[in-house]
């Protein structure tokens, strides 16, 4: 196995990113395979490229780091994380544990060949030994940790005819993405978000409740009325507005809904 460790940088600031590109190649022994400007973007990269190691940056818009390392942590051999933050010092030590590293902007290049010199290490834990803490299973705890800090909202706007209407996020049974608009349908009403892109909603929704289960649909799982098994032990969830809408699952998400369920 190479000794060289594979990296992925994340920061929507591209002098950011690039300064942090820099200080990495000056290092030796790593290998910056690709970039990424935003939280989606970074999601895709990862899955393409399959690092060692992701730099993260906590604050950019859209997916910011907490939920993109939330979203990577569903993978079934995550990347390691290392968050790099403007955050104070009292939030820092928050994630501030030996399975886990942070880089204070700016970086530091002490500070980062530290950061690299652990994550070296629990990496070579993980490979040598079954017993070895996995460096993931912290960052679990701490995403979920910091993830339950932020503020979410309890109510979204939804456009029906020239009126916004305001509906409790709980109250929404599913948002779909159609002819690039997002619909969003409660028991109530039905109408049109006034965010971007499902990824968007989705972040500003509780995400024990809200699933992604089709790269076109996110359901409250609180929501389902049935679950139709269907091609290939896929599923098709018959949800609870008065349409009874069948939603197909992804492949990817099937495996979630039946550990979820105990299918």
């Amino acid at each position: 196995m190479s000794d060289v460790m594979r990296v992925v940088v994340v920061d929507d600031e591209q002098l950011a990113r690039e300064e942090l590109c820099y200080q990495l190649e000056q290092l030796g022994d790593i290998e910056v395979i690709a970039q990424a400007a935003d939280g989606i973007e970074a999601l895709a990269t990862v899955d393409k490229y399959s690092p060692d190691l992701v730099f993260l940056d906590v604050q950019m818009p859209g997916l910011n780091g907490f939920e993109v390392a939330r979203r990577l942590l569903e993978d079934e051999d995550p990347p390691a994380v290392v968050f790099v933050t403007a955050f104070d010092r009292h939030a820092i030590e928050a994630f501030d544990v030996n399975a886990l590293d942070y880089l204070l902007k700016p970086v530091e290049a002490l500070r980062l060949d530290q950061t690299l010199q652990r994550a070296r290490k629990r990496l070579a834990q993980e490979r040598s030994s079954s017993s070895a803490v996995p460096m993931n299973d912290q960052l679990e705890k701490i995403v979920k940790m910091m993830a339950d800090r932020q503020i979410r909202r309890e109510q979204v706007a939804i456009k029906v005819g020239e009126r916004f209407m305001l509906v409790q996020a709980e109250e929404i049974i599913y948002a779909s993405l159609a002819d690039e608009s997002i619909n969003i349908v409660t028991g109530q009403v039905t109408g049109l978000s006034n965010y971007r892109t499902l990824d968007d909603l989705q972040a500003r929704l509780d995400p024990e409740v809200f699933w992604r289960v089709h790269r076109s649909h996110l359901v409250n799982i609180n929501k389902i009325k049935e679950i139709v098994p269907w091609f290939s032990r896929n599923y098709i969830l018959r949800m609870k507005d008065v349409k009874g809408t069948e939603i197909p699952v992804s492949r990817s998400q099937t495996k979630r809904l039946r550990e979820y369920l105990k299918l």
